[in-house]
């Protein structure tokens, strides 16, 4: 920071004194409504908060940006990035601001406020009301990232040399001092921060109401810390602009956080149709119904990605289960599954005594047994005394799972390209599959789209037969367009929209597509399609990929 005196020698204090007039430039001496100590203490406060909901807008962005666009580690790296290479520019940005420091802390409080508050609705809104507009509005949301990121961290970036300023006139120090206390207290913000965002704001308010609500507590610090502590160092003017500007910004985020509701509502009709039957947030992500009135299809949406529709479920959970059903299959396991499709089909098959279905979601179980219409789908698997539900993740459950326990293992997970999914694809993962199947006992995943995604599905192949696999790839032709099925949301993305699913038979010997012969009738497969359908996936072979381990993921998202 520049200064018009010596620095003063570390360790020692004094006031700042020398001429100088109102509007807070260096040099003036500053009066305030309360003792140096205390009136210290409250700027730095004022840092701790600031700090804290500096972090929250930017944990927000990345969780929203995640869940709406896919791929987190993308997201994440984007916004971070763009963030910090902002807040260098605020910096350089702000010393010409240091003359009114006052001023300017209001000013850049007031306007972060606004923006950080609303950055998460807004970034929805696009999402959700331009996503089917084409054209350059497929790339309207990414955009906008970019443009919240670019703008937060400008902001946030000049807020230190401003209150280094504020801090420096109340009593003067070492510059080092000066820098040490202020970011002790905006470490220790952002820590508060960065555990309220996970712990409290998202689990109690939600990711829009959290924000608006962390927009007003920023705005109110900001403006009663100038008002309040530097108002002396105001005009009368400024003083009545900055009064007017806070209780704008809060109207605006009052007036969002009390409609937040209804935007919700018009945002999921707006995304998946006016049938909306159920729409739920849950412990692990937001589940959404719809259909099934009016003689329309049903569907089941998993974090705004299409997991089923009635329309074709039945040629996917067919080739899913039934390949690997024609060897022994006394003890299945499904892994995910929680809608009860895959399990139907696995108790048609005679001779089976247990299945066990572990899923992560505990209201997907729920709704699954208790939806009419689901549940009709499913014909009520889970509710079969030979299906034990349980409610877990699958990476976790199966490390302490014993071994040699089932004869069929089937992999109903979403897509590997999905950051949250991308572990149980690892060659980790399939190496505990491999230990509690039994011998002579078959493994089945689900690879995610051949033809739009040959590397992901043929990854998956790759990271079996590292885990010991001998394997048999094949794919079926599904998906209707329009919607995504992958790791990414745009609705607009109806070019890439994802039309066959690829499965991966393995077993510790090669394993043999067919279907069992004295097994059930499948609606939609037969051995001679089946035959087929491994003939079509062998002509998309991707060759010599890496297999995907936790710390090397090898997906593309």
């Amino acid at each position: 920071m520049i200064e018009p005196q010596a620095p003063a020698p570390p360790g020692s204090t004094q006031t700042w004194d020398g001429p100088g007039g109102a509007g807070g430039a260096p040099g003036a001496p500053v009066r305030l409504p309360v003792r140096q100590g205390t009136g210290r203490f409250l700027v730095l406060a004022g840092v701790f908060v600031c700090a804290a909901c500096g972090l929250v807008y930017e944990l927000e962005l990345v969780a929203l940006a995640s869940y709406l666009m896919g791929d987190s580690v993308t997201q994440a790296s984007v916004v971070l990035s763009v963030m910090v290479f902002a807040m260098g520019l605020g910096s350089l940005v702000a010393k010409r601001l240091r003359w009114q420091a006052a001023a300017g802390f209001g000013a850049v409080e007031a306007t972060l406020a606004l923006v950080g508050g609303c950055s998460a609705m807004a970034l929805y809104a696009v999402f959700a009301f331009t996503g089917d507009w084409g054209g350059a509005w497929v790339s309207g949301p990414r955009c906008l990232l970019v443009a919240f990121s670019l703008a937060t961290g400008l902001l946030i970036g000049a807020e230190i040399p401003l209150l280094m300023e504020l801090i420096q006139r109340i009593r003067r120090q070492d510059a080092g001092g000066a820098v040490a206390d202020l970011f002790a207290a905006d470490y220790v913000g952002a820590l508060v921060g960065g555990l309220a965002f996970p712990f409290l704001l998202l689990p109690l308010l939600g990711q829009l109401t959290g924000a608006l609500i962390t927009g007003a507590v920023n705005a109110v610090v900001g403006g009663a810390l100038v008002l309040g502590l530097f108002r002396q160092d105001l005009t009368r003017r400024a003083r009545r602009l900055l009064i007017a500007a806070n209780a704008c910004v809060l109207a605006v985020l009052a007036s969002a956080a009390v409609l937040v509701d209804d935007f919700e509502h018009a945002a999921r009709h707006a995304l998946y149709g006016s049938d909306v039957r159920v729409a739920l947030r849950t412990d692990v992500q937001e589940v959404v119904l719809t259909g099934d009135r009016d003689g329309r299809p049903l569907g089941l949406f998993l974090d705004g990605r299409l997991r089923v529709s009635d329309r074709d479920e039945r040629r996917y959970h067919e080739a899913l289960v039934h390949p690997a059903m024609s060897g022994p299959h006394g003890r299945v396991l499904v892994l995910g599954g929680g809608d009860g499709l895959a399990v139907r089909e696995v108790l048609r098959h005679p001779g089976v005594y247990r299945a066990d279905v572990v899923e992560h979601d505990a209201d997907v179980l729920r709704l699954a047994r208790r939806d009419p219409a689901l549940s009709a789908l499913n014909e009520h698997s889970l509710n079969d005394p030979r299906v034990h539900p349980i409610t877990a993740d699958a990476f976790d459950w199966l490390r302490g799972a014993p071994p040699a326990a089932y004869d069929v293992v089937v992999s109903d997970l979403p897509h590997p390209g999905i950051t949250a999914s991308t572990k149980l694809y690892s060659q980790e993962f399939y190496g505990l599959a491999r230990r509690v199947l039994a011998p002579g006992g078959r493994l089945v995943v689900h690879g995610g789209p051949v033809a739009s995604r040959p590397r992901d599905f043929w990854t998956v192949d790759s990271t079996l037969r590292a885990a010991g696999f001998r394997t048999t790839p094949y794919r079926t032709p599904g998906r209707r367009a329009g919607f995504a099925a992958g790791p990414d949301r745009t609705p607009a993305d109806t070019a890439r929209a994802h039309r066959d699913w690829g499965f991966v038979l393995a077993a510790r010997t090669v394993p043999e597509p067919r279907l069992a012969p004295a097994g059930p009738r499948p609606r939609t497969l037969t051995g001679a399609s089946l035959a087929a359908d491994v003939r079509a996936a062998a002509r998309t072979r991707v060759p010599d990929l890496p297999p995907s381990t936790l710390v090397h993921p090898r997906y593309g998202g």
